[in-house]
């Protein structure tokens, strides 16, 4: 069942991601040229708390599975709710690409941080890359 919910995640985040950069519609962003856009900055926001999350309910989903996350080098029997709480905040700060290295994963959590850690990298370039070509296309109109 897990495998199921990660394989769903990951699907939905690829579908967002290249839904976003290879948008061919002209006007489905109005992005002002000239001045700070807070529809992009809203909308930049948005994917990375979307992502954050999911990524958190992923490494939760796995932490049920007896997969943790190892803090300080040791393992740790946590409630439901602190096992939640530290695997969202692993999550924002794997996607944040902070690191600070306090917890680690184990097993296939490093090949999802790793995803997660490509993803954060990749986020702003994309946002950046869209709004240069409709920069573009609006100085061709």
């Amino acid at each position: 069942m897990a495998w199921v919910f990660i394989v769903g995640f990951g699907v939905i985040v690829a579908v967002s991601v290249f839904g976003f950069m290879f948008l061919k519609q002209k006007d489905a962003y109005p992005f002002a040229s000239s001045r700070f856009s807070v529809e992009l900055f809203v909308t930049l926001v948005i994917i990375y708390i979307i992502v954050i999350l999911g990524f958190g309910a992923i490494y939760f989903t796995l932490s049920l599975q007896g997969i943790v996350l190892v803090e300080h080098n040791e393992l740790k029997q946590m409630s439901v709710m602190g096992s939640l709480a530290h695997s969202i905040y692993f999550s924002g700060v794997t996607m944040l690409t902070i690191g600070y290295g306090d917890i680690a994963p184990v097993g296939i959590g490093r090949l999802i941080a790793i995803i997660e850690a490509l993803i954060g990298y990749i986020l702003p370039a994309a946002f950046v890359l869209k709004v240069v070509q409709f920069t573009q296309r609006d100085r061709e109109y």
